[in-house]
């Protein structure tokens, strides 16, 4: 036996000693069941509640892993030690010796409730003060209240066990995408500052007077510049930052899970990435999906009112305009599009909550004017807010174009064909949601294909990329780049899970030529793309593969997987609507010789 080994081994036998020394627990509050009956345990953790019967008091003591009933009994405890369980408050970190004993009184709502610890130490580690807010599953606290003492909400078991659940998906993916050969590479997060897409956070450079870096919109550039490298797979579950107006499903920096591939073409990722969430179904939900239904761009925007449906439910879109624009009412005479829905069983609606209905499309946030309703009988007559305009076979016709069937209401907006797809799409989501249609332990993903490469933007009068200035546009379609723009359609492509994009990717460009025409046609100059994108467009002159990805948000994957749509209830510590961070205090005032040595004035 070496030296080294023997020195090694002594090292390794000391720290065990140490640790069984200074052991805080032999146990956690979530493991000891009958079969520990009559074993001397250490605990340790915090005080959920106390209950004192003057002759005996009991604790609620808890950690990660559950809670374990402590009884301090006047026969059995000593004086002193009663007298200082008395003093035990709320959130006290203590350390407790006993014996398992089995409870007269059982508790079947939790995994130890068949047992409880006879305390014969107690010892207080750390006391605390009366916390803002109950640490309990249904609590007290409001969502500001919460998010300043972040801290305090982690201990209770939604946000605790919504943590454990990302972790989860964190593991299984990095798990199956190993398994696929994908490499974990990391990216730069002080890259440079880009203008295209949303607002870059900044950050000012010391050494490089009058300079800034960019926090990463995406790892997007570099994950190309690896397929250039050789490494054709990689992975990475990354950090982004946009400088974006927030929302439930959207914060200032949020994580992907970033992926990219080399020689492949479109099917090959979409076969890839329907494996991965196949996967975390199965393995994280206990659901097997079979299909994975394939939609091109322009039949959800027709079918559904946008580019991300959710089809656990019907509902779909009738376009009424051949059927509809043949009388003398106005409304829909003048406008570009009319199209309906049938709410199933909506005919079961009062007057009273259909007019409700109409005002709350007529709210800002919706847009919409007004809405035309047909009721469906069940008697197979109808009965409309235009019966003055329309006969029965004609709204017949109505029932026949968006599948209504007898004692389902059909609501029809009508106007700006853009507009009213995006009203109506709104209100399907509502409907569906008061129906109870959208049911979060049942999942339907599907693809979203053939998006339009370029967007027409009112305020710059200029076209952008719908993905990003690297998307390939489809071979066939590329002629229609100088005649029809509008119309030349991307090798880009959209996963969505329940109503919810959870990850987007595209066939990228891999050449120079067309790289550059991409970005004449985003408006940039030959200078500007040289500046921006230079280094990428160099690096496609020495050998770049054809290559291609998806990207994966992470937050939102793991929300809808735990049955929600809200992010913030999976992020450790996450900001508010504003983008605070208010336990922090974040963002803040820097001082006056940070901006010094930056070289910053500020101008507010």
């Amino acid at each position: 036996m070496s030296e080294l080994f023997k020195v090694r081994r002594k090292s390794l036998n000391l720290h065990i000693l140490f640790k069984k020394i200074k052991m805080y627990r032999t146990h956690s509050n979530g493991e000891l069941r009958l079969e520990n009956v009559g074993q001397e345990v250490t605990l340790a953790g915090w005080v959920q509640k106390t209950r004192d019967k003057g002759f005996m008091i009991w604790v609620d003591l808890r950690d990660r892993y559950g809670i374990t009933q402590l009884i301090f009994d006047a026969d059995r405890t000593s004086k002193e030690m009663v007298e200082s369980a008395k003093m035990l408050g709320r959130e006290f970190v203590i350390q407790v010796k006993g014996e398992v004993i089995e409870r007269v009184s059982k508790n079947n709502n939790i995994p130890t409730g068949e047992i409880e610890i006879l305390v014969k130490e107690l010892i207080v580690l750390n006391k605390s003060l009366v916390p803002p807010f109950t640490i309990e599953d249904e609590t007290d606290g409001g969502d500001e209240l919460r998010m300043k003492y972040r801290y305090l909400d982690i201990r209770r078991n939604p946000v605790k066990n919504n943590l454990i659940f990302r972790s989860k998906v964190a593991i299984e993916t990095r798990k199956y995408l190993s398994d696929q050969g994908f490499i974990e590479v990391e990216t730069p997060v002080l890259i440079k500052s880009t203008p295209e897409g949303a607002r870059d956070f900044v950050v000012p450079s010391r050494m490089n007077e009058g300079q800034f870096y960019a926090l990463p919109q995406s790892p997007q550039t570099f994950k190309q510049l690896l397929m250039v490298g050789g490494l054709d797979k990689y992975f990475q579950i990354v950090k982004c930052f946009r400088d974006e107006d927030l929302r439930a499903d959207r914060q200032p920096e949020f994580t992907q899970i970033d992926c990219e591939m080399a020689f492949v073409e479109q099917e090959d990722i979409l076969n890839t990435f329907e494996g991965l969430t196949r996967y975390l179904l199965k393995e994280i939900n206990g659901v097997e999906i079979d299909k994975f239904p394939r939609i091109t761009y322009d039949y959800a925007m027709k079918t559904y009112g946008n580019d991300k449906p959710d089809i656990r439910f019907g509902m779909e879109f009738g376009e009424l305009n051949d059927v509809a624009q043949h009388k003398d009412f106005g409304v829909f005479n003048n406008a570009e599009l009319v199209v309906g829905i049938a709410v199933p069983g909506g005919n079961a609606y009062t007057r009273k909550e259909i007019d409700n209905l109409i005002e709350w499309i007529k709210r800002p946030q919706v847009g919409a004017l007004g809405m035309v309703y047909v009721r469906c009988n069940e008697d197979g007559t109808y009965k409309s807010s235009v019966d003055k305009f329309y006969t029965e076979e004609d709204l017949a016709k109505w029932a026949e174009k968006t599948e209504a069937k007898a004692g389902d209401l059909i609501c029809i907006l009508s106007g700006n064909t853009d507009k009213v797809r995006t009203q109506l799409s709104i209100l399907r989501m509502e409907l569906a949601t008061r129906l109870g249609l959208r049911k979060p332990n049942e999942f339907a993903p599907l693809w979203v294909l053939d998006f339009p490469l370029l967007e027409w933007d009112e305020e710059s009068n200029r076209f952008h990329a719908m993905h990003h200035p690297f998307t390939s546009p489809k071979p066939e379609d590329m002629h229609l780049l100088d005649t029809d723009p509008k119309k030349v359609r991307a090798n880009a492509y959209d996963m969505v899970l329940n109503g919810n994009e959870i990850g987007g990717g595209s066939i990228r460009i891999h050449d120079k030529k067309t790289q550059a025409l991409m970005f004449d046609h985003l408006g940039f100059t030959p200078e500007q793309a040289k500046e921006q994108f230079g280094f990428l467009m160099n690096a496609f002159e020495y050998g770049a593969p054809p290559h291609g990805g998806l990207a994966f948000g992470l937050d939102r994957l793991v929300a809808i997987l735990g049955g929600q749509e809200t992010i913030r209830d999976f992020i450790a510590f996450p900001k508010n609507n504003s983008g605070r961070d208010v336990m922090i205090d974040a963002p803040s005032k820097i001082d006056e010789a940070q901006l010094n040595e930056l070289k910053l004035k500020l101008d507010l």
